[in-house]
């Protein structure tokens, strides 16, 4: 079963339509990320996923459930961790989870022990006394998403996770959603940081004006876009000669030929079993792909809605 389906979303605010026709996949246990241009309406579509707003049209389902018949059954089987904190910052770290514990009606014995596990889990346990406005960044950042585990969510909607938080603390967070992936947890990403999605996202769409304009994994979205190439390099000019008349569309720079590529293992091997077969040495060779900025602006089509790295 998918952790979240949903087909031809559609939604309206006033005369502006949102969304229109989303459909979307996630399987369970993995991480799908959704990127897209500020107002490209992907607040919009989790919005609709995780019950606080309706859709106009279409039908979604998260964890097997209907996001507009059952919605309390969706409710309870997914955390939602905004781009802005919900940490209250008067109550100690201890004190944050076990109200959280309390709001999932969990009992005395069992919200307590709830609360360790995730402040052990979190590397908390040393400030768990301490109160939550003297927590660095990206401790309030752990702390936020432990909240999010009170109720041992399936899936987990994660807005701007890593916003704001040093190179250190973002990695520290990417291991974190890789560690809950692992154990089963399903992750619905949103990014503006496209490095952050190539890093963790299993599955990638790009929501562009209310409509999905592509979905795949990283190197496949990558590969779709024109730039890429095998870089040979060559210490004899002769044998540079010799691939230039063999490989035909590539381009000379200094003693290295650059060959334009799919990136696929099969144009790769392709292109070395032709060198090989006509005994043309090459010294060294790089494959070089466009990466996700290039595909973002490919597929979106503005510069000026580039993401954020």
């Amino acid at each position: 079963m998918n952790a979240i389906k949903a087909t031809g979303l559609r939604r309206s605010y006033g005369d502006t339509e949102v969304l229109k026709g989303v459909d979307l996949t996630v399987a369970r246990g993995t991480v799908f990320s959704l990127l897209g241009a500020n107002g490209a309406g992907k607040t919009t579509t989790v919005k609709i996923l995780s019950t606080l707003i309706r859709a106009d049209g279409g039908s979604a389902s998260v964890a097997g459930h209907d996001v507009a018949a059952d919605p309390d059954a969706v409710r309870a089987a997914i955390g939602v961790t905004g781009q802005f904190s919900a940490v209250d910052n008067l109550m100690t770290g201890r004190e944050n989870l076990k109200l959280m514990a309390d709001l999932h009606h969990l009992g005395k014995a069992d919200g307590r022990r709830r609360a360790e596990q995730l402040l052990e889990q979190f590397d908390l346990l040393d400030a768990a006394d301490r109160s939550a406005s003297t927590y660095s960044g990206g401790m309030r950042r752990r702390l936020d998403l432990a909240m999010t585990l009170v109720g041992s969510p399936q899936v987990i909607f994660l807005d701007e996770p890593t916003t704001g938080l040093d190179p250190r603390s973002r990695r520290a967070m990417w291991q974190i959603v890789r560690e809950l992936v692992a154990s089963g947890v399903t992750i619905f990403l949103t990014t503006q940081y496209l490095e952050e999605a190539d890093e963790l996202a299993d599955r990638i769409a790009v929501l562009d004006q209310g409509r999905v304009v592509a979905e795949g994994t990283a190197d496949e979205l990558k590969r779709r876009i024109p730039g890429g190439h095998v870089l040979l390099q060559f210490t004899d000019p002769r044998h540079l000669e010799s691939a230039q008349r063999l490989v035909g569309d590539a381009s000379r720079d200094g003693l290295a030929l650059r060959v334009p590529s799919d990136g696929s293992v099969g144009a790769l091997k392709a292109l070395l079993d032709r060198l090989d077969d006509n005994a043309v040495p090459v010294d060294s060779l790089s494959m070089h792909t466009p990466d996700l900025d290039d595909v973002f602006l490919a597929l979106t089509g503005n510069p000026d809605k580039v993401a954020q790295r």
